[in-house]
């Protein structure tokens, strides 16, 4: 079945034919006519009928053209075109992937998210040769990406632990670690938020909470209250360099902090430069301290200064997953200083980090 636009073609092609046709016999007839009038002899110099004639042929062999060779004309117009698209074919196949590899705008305008799922998870199974493996791992890679609401660049924590002064005989030794973060962000949420708790099943809940907020959990034990302020608190918190307000609330065994960044900067869509630090008492007989990062994070630095305690040794655990290698340096012992720096270039995914493994007595051995 021909096509709508072909159809309207035949129509009036068929339209025209009949008018010339009719136009043709018209004139005929007023050839005969004019014979048979004496006194319009002087129009009758023209050849009426001759024209007359050509026209109607015109029309009536244009319709019976049409229609015994449109069929052979069809024919050969998509034969023409099949042979143009069968040698043109690797040269425009080659022009798209070329088009979409090169130009996102061009890919994002011509596919839904399901079709650039598809592509990428074709495209990485040519390259790793299991097409499970690579859906598994985009797919991973894909939702924790969108999951993420901030991107964070050029991580800087400093963490400076010291012995606990409080001798009471109710908490069990500790020790103060005093941690600093500085980044570089697009904000998107208008209030920064840190929460600590002592009950795990709440823990567990607000760490799927991404909107903002940082959580930490306090074993409700040796001493250590989760809504004290000597368990944590948030001492300084700073944007693009301004001094914000602090804010801080209490209840059982658990307590919260609320910073504003500026509903102002999350309008604006451009980076701004977060700075906030907090003291938090850890144990000594935990020998473990663990850093997250809480969103995507593109290089990162942590400096571990412990001089200001009984430690030995400290060992790096890094928990980065990155084809970078991560650079971990420890002071050498001929100076008085004892610290650690850790650095990482290239991005860092959420959830991941590094963990700090102390031990009183030499290097600690540990076995993976």
């Amino acid at each position: 079945m021909r096509d709508p636009l072909q159809r309207i073609h035949n129509i009036k092609l068929a339209l025209v034919a009949v008018s010339v046709s009719f136009v043709g016999f018209a004139l005929m007839v007023f050839a005969r006519w004019l014979d048979g009038q004496p006194q319009l002899a002087d129009l009758a110099f023209l050849p009426w009928g001759e024209v007359g004639t050509t026209l109607f042929t015109a029309g009536i062999l244009g319709i019976g053209l049409d229609y015994l060779l449109s069929k052979d004309d069809d024919e050969r117009a998509e034969e023409r075109l099949r042979r143009v698209l069968t040698s043109q074919a690797p040269a425009m196949r080659a022009a798209v992937i070329d088009g979409f590899a090169f130009n996102a705008e061009d890919l994002a305008g011509v596919a839904t998210p399901d079709t650039l799922d598809r592509i990428i998870r074709n495209s990485l199974a040519l390259r790793l040769g299991d097409a499970e493996f690579a859906a598994e791992t985009y797919d991973d890679v894909r939702d924790k990406a969108i999951t993420a609401t901030e991107r964070w660049h050029d991580a800087k924590i400093s963490i400076r632990l010291s012995t606990d002064r409080n001798t009471s005989a109710a908490r069990v030794p500790a020790y103060v670690a005093t941690i600093r973060w500085e980044y570089t962000t697009v904000p998107t949420h208008a209030v920064r938020r840190f929460t600590v708790v002592s009950d795990r099943a709440e823990y567990r809940e607000l760490m799927n909470d991404s909107e903002g907020m940082s959580t930490w959990f306090v074993r409700p034990e040796g001493g250590i209250d989760a809504g004290s302020t000597d368990a944590f608190e948030l001492v300084q918190f700073s944007v693009d360099g301004d001094q914000k307000t602090i804010r801080r609330s209490t209840r059982r065994h658990g307590q919260s902090y609320t910073a504003p960044i500026g509903l102002e900067h999350v309008t604006a869509g451009k980076p701004v430069a977060v700075a906030y630090t907090y003291r938090v008492l850890l144990r000594k007989e935990g020998h473990l301290l663990h850093l997250d990062m809480e969103q995507p994070t593109r290089n990162v630095d942590i400096d571990l200064d412990y001089s200001d305690t009984d430690i030995d040794y400290v060992n790096v655990l890094d928990f980065f997953v990155s084809s970078h290698k991560t650079r971990v340096e420890h002071m050498p012992p001929t100076v008085p200083e004892r610290s650690i720096t850790v650095a990482h270039d290239g991005w860092v995914s959420q959830r991941s980090g590094v963990a700090f493994v102390w031990s009183s007595g030499g290097p600690l051995e540990l076995h993976t």
